[in-house]
């Protein structure tokens, strides 16, 4: 048959449904759907009865998810970088949340290995000069300025105190004060940010629990360690693998790599997780198919591990890559960025690319108070529909009994048709793992806004229009919930007034 025939005889036989408006057959033999106006219009009654949770879905039935994200080395302050981290697996665990999942947010802490003895000891160097001793700092330490206020700091608050000791036991007692100073800065700068943590898991902690010598004995029982050249290696080669990695160095120390065996078998394993996502830097590309061959070494599915690489991030400001920070002349601070701009631009403007994407963030445009700037132009909107509420409250204005079938004109209904893609999002956000797609569909749903606002008068004057008014107000209010629960899920505040 032709495909306009095969076209015909299907569309004779889709039944009458309440939110079909039109079935219709077009050359060369396609079916187009088109909704029904006057189910669009109920929909408004439907968001307003879920509220806040209209968008919310059971596509995860409860499953138990980890998100790990951010988990940058307590060594120095968060990056622009860390900030994209951040931005991503919050509002990943957020719309996760909403689509049903059982969440836990977790940050992995950096506490052992040669960084952080580095860290230490520069830390030592520093608290010493400050003090008048001459102290070099390692070949390989930190040489922030950061680290140079922090020495001080504690020599300001402690004196002589650490001189007097053994000099491995000062820089030890030196490095725990300096790594939980680190810690209350990296949480004050991702608070700043909105960003919260149900955990923070020690690395130190999988060595002193015996936890790394339980999971080295369960892969040698398996057979996928061998000792060669000293050292103690993962044999990823029997898995697929292109080459052999260390686990242990032959100075006995153990590698980040060994950390990241232990740490993802506590997850698995000991906690019980049946999903783990972690998002990592560009830098870690490489570590993606050794973590996937661990996961076979232990027995578990490799799908029940996912990891999400994001690319760099770059500052600029008039079109000129920023680089050095106004303050200290280093590299410029996550915190810097968010005082600067503000958190709600900061996590709209790392979100609004996919993580695979090189991003570019202009620090002008996020302080611009414009339609040009994105993130003004969706939380004007919501602004807006708080003042148009508040005005016909004023007003003494109800919309309670408004009947909704009397939104017919186009801007009405293409805003709803836009509301109504929410949960789609809520859906392929948590199915992709592409939080970008919340950015897209918050400025779509905020243009259909402020079109419905220029086109159709909310509240109007003339006593003849009374009732269409309260359809309209049913509208606004149904908007101003879709629009604040995106902003929501991207961690951004939804303004009353601006």
């Amino acid at each position: 048959m032709a495909p306009m025939e095969i076209a015909r005889v299907i569309a004779e036989h889709i039944p009458q449904i309440d939110y079909l408006g039109k079935v219709e057959v077009v050359r060369p033999g396609y079916i187009n759907f088109t909704l029904d106006d006057g189910w669009v219009a109920e929909q408004v009654e439907a968001i307003l009865a879920a509220g806040e949770a209209y968008g919310d879905l059971d596509l995860g039935r409860g499953k138990r998810v980890q998100v790990e994200f951010v988990s940058a080395n307590p060594t120095g302050p968060l990056t622009i970088g860390s900030g994209r981290n951040a931005v991503l697996g919050d509002v990943l665990a957020n719309v996760l949340s909403a689509a049903g999942y059982d969440v836990q947010r977790e940050y992995y802490i950096n506490d052992a290995g040669t960084q952080m003895e580095l860290f230490k000891e520069t830390l030592y160097a520093r608290y010493a000069q400050a003090l008048g001793r001459d102290e070099p700092i390692p070949e390989r330490g930190y040489r922030g300025f950061y680290m140079v206020e922090m020495g001080r700091q504690i020599a300001e608050e402690f004196g002589e105190k650490f001189l007097k000791m053994p000099r491995g036991e000062a820089i030890k007692a030196i490095g725990e004060i300096g790594l939980n100073k680190m810690l209350r800065n990296i949480k004050e700068d991702l608070e700043a940010m909105g960003v919260r943590y149900d955990n923070w898991f020690s690395e130190s902690s999988l060595y002193k629990s015996g936890l790394f010598k339980e999971v080295l004995g369960l892969l040698e029982e398996r057979g996928y360690v061998d000792e060669r050249e000293g050292a103690v290696w993962f044999t990823s080669t029997e898995l697929g693998e292109s080459k052999d990695n260390v686990i242990v160095r032959s100075s006995g120390e153990p590698t980040y790599f060994a950390s990241d065996i232990a740490y993802h078998y506590e997850k698995f394993m000991k906690r019980g997780f049946d999903w783990v996502i972690d998002v990592w830097g560009a830098d870690h590309q490489g570590h993606v198919p050794r973590m996937k061959a661990v996961m076979r070494a232990l027995g578990l599915d490799p799908e029940r591990l996912t990891l999400i690489i994001y690319q760099l991030v770059t500052l600029r400001r008039g079109g000129e890559v920023v680089r050095l920070s106004k303050r200290s002349g280093e590299i410029i601070t996550l915190r810097e960025v968010i005082d600067e701009v503000g958190s709600d631009a900061v996590r709209f403007f790392l979100l609004a690319r996919a993580a695979d994407s090189q991003m570019d963030f202009d620090l002008d445009l996020a302080k611009e108070q414009s339609a040009e700037n994105p993130v003004y132009y969706i939380q004007y909107a919501h602004a807006r529909i708080a003042s148009i509420l508040r005005y016909a409250q004023e007003q003494g204005l109800d919309p309670a009994g408004g009947d909704v079938s009397l939104l017919r004109h186009p801007m009405e209904l293409s805003l709803i048709r836009k509301m109504l893609l929410l949960p789609e999002i809520v859906e392929q956000v948590a199915l992709e793992l592409a939080p970008h797609h919340l950015a897209y569909y918050a400025q779509e749903l905020a243009s259909a806004f402020h079109l419905f606002y220029r086109d159709c008068r909310v509240v109007s004057s003339d006593p003849a229009d009374a009732e269409l008014s309260k359809a309209r107000l049913k509208l606004a209010r149904a908007a101003k919930i879709v629009l604040a629960k995106t902003l929501h899920l991207m961690g951004m505040t939804a303004p009353e007034r601006m």
